[in-house]
């Protein structure tokens, strides 16, 4: 007798049920849904864990300045407040420390520091422009009294600018600095030599144009003239380098030192190293590591919001100068603030007002040391309609003019935008 299909004697396909394909296993489908949402999660888990991981290994590389921090609270009330809200004044260390990985080779350790170059960097509150202004280590200042590593207090002295990082750390120097400039300053970062190398390796090298090849033993740099893209090695010795370079002044050294930093401004816009993750990180992880910061900035958050409103920046108007200065009255080798030169640039930065920097000439190496461009633009030579004391925030100024109406305040009233000799991030500086 022959046996209908479904019945307990039918074929094994009929048994598993009616209308399966032969030979397909029962389950697999769902296995295979299984293991492929498994697999999905583990490459998620996975990546996120190199996320945070690489999130750990940044925000752990920053130093956070501490003891900086607690010292300016200590001398809250003798600060000056800031003015416009939402710019910031970035005060840029550069020391030159031979303690730690690397830094030794440059010279022997005698258990001090000095800021080798100390820049202010001010951010308009728009981040439209970048304003880097060069303050020169030899410049006569009045540094206060300051804690020193060991605890004791330190007598106010009349001294360069460099050492106020030698007796009391950055928290001096950010001390001395306001009371030079008048403005107060937001954020600090304190780099060494070992910092400086593996930031422009990170960026595969700057490009700078030499005018005339270089040969500096004391530098340990040899160079050829033309376009050159030098390593982190090589540019240490370029912006360190004085005797062989230029007149052998700090002033050319810092004029030498902000060209190369526009050229290093200018590669990272250009190569879109702020957009890149794989670019990025390189040189993340070269600048954390190596980074001493107000704790403020000592974490990525913090350093992602500064990078966020600088990237939108264009080149042009990243602009780099030297404050107004000459040579010391009593010692040539030491230099002083041209007045009312320098106090007209605080007061403009202060007031987050527009500055301009016009490029150096061959007609001004004459009188180079005092910034010319400042002395002699016509806009220049035009008094500023704002007051240059230092309590100026509180000036109000309410009158008639002959016509009996009532005068415009002189910050509503236009006024030439005076001129500094400096260089933009854009320049070429083989143009």
């Amino acid at each position: 007798m022959t046996r209908s299909a479904g019945t307990p004697g039918g074929p094994p396909e009929d048994r598993a049920g009616a209308g399966r394909p032969v030979g397909l296993i029962p389950g697999r489908p769902r296995r295979w849904v299984r293991y492929g949402a498994l697999g999905a999660a583990v490459l998620v888990v996975v990546a996120a864990g190199v996320g945070w991981g690489v999130y750990t290994r940044l925000n752990g590389n920053i130093t956070a300045d501490e003891a900086a921090a607690a010292e300016l609270r200590r001398y809250e009330k003798e600060r000056p407040s800031a003015l416009v809200k939402d710019a910031q004044n970035i005060l840029l260390i550069g020391s030159d420390t031979r303690a730690g990985s690397g830094n030794g080779r440059y010279g022997r350790d005698s258990g001090t520091e000095r800021s080798d170059t100390t820049i202010l960097l001010h951010l308009a509150a728009d981040r439209h422009t970048a304003t880097a202004v060069s303050l020169p280590r030899d410049l006569m200042v009045r540094v206060p009294g300051c804690h020193r590593p060991d605890g004791r207090l330190s007598a106010p002295m009349y001294t360069a600018l460099n050492a106020a990082f030698a007796v009391g750390g950055s928290a001096c120097t950010i001390r001395t600095v306001e009371k030079l400039t008048g403005i107060r300053i937001d954020h600090h970062v304190v780099i060494d030599f070992s910092a400086f190398k593996e930031m422009v390796d990170a960026v595969d090298g700057v490009e700078v144009c030499l005018t005339e090849p270089i040969d500096d033993k004391a530098a340990r740099l040899r160079l050829p003239a033309g376009r050159v893209t030098l390593d982190g090695e090589q540019a240490l010795g370029y912006v360190r380098a004085r005797k062989s370079l230029g007149d052998g002044s700090d002033t050319e050294r810092m004029e030498r030192q902000q060209r190369f930093l526009g050229a290093l401004v200018n590669t990272v816009w250009s190569n879109d190293v702020l957009l890149n993750p794989a670019k990025l990180y390189p040189v993340l992880d070269a600048a954390t590591s190596s980074l001493t910061t107000d704790p403020g900035l000592a974490s990525l958050r913090g350093l992602y919001d500064l990078v966020r409103g600088l990237r939108k920046i264009p080149t042009e108007r990243v602009q780099f100068l030297t404050v107004p200065r000459e040579s010391y009255v009593y010692d040539a080798n030491r230099d002083q603030l041209v007045e009312p030169d320098a106090e007209k640039l605080f007061a403009r930065l202060r007031r987050d007002a527009p500055v301009e920097v016009v490029k150096e000439t061959t007609s001004d190496s004459g009188a180079k040391s005092r910034n010319p461009a400042a002395a002699d633009s016509p806009s220049s030579r035009e008094s500023d309609s704002f007051p240059q004391s230092a309590d100026y925030a509180a000036y109000i100024f309410v009158g008639r003019s002959d016509d009996g109406m009532r005068a415009a305040p002189p910050w509503l009233t236009p006024s030439p935008t005076p001129t500094f000799r400096g260089n933009t991030a854009a320049e070429d500086s083989c143009g």
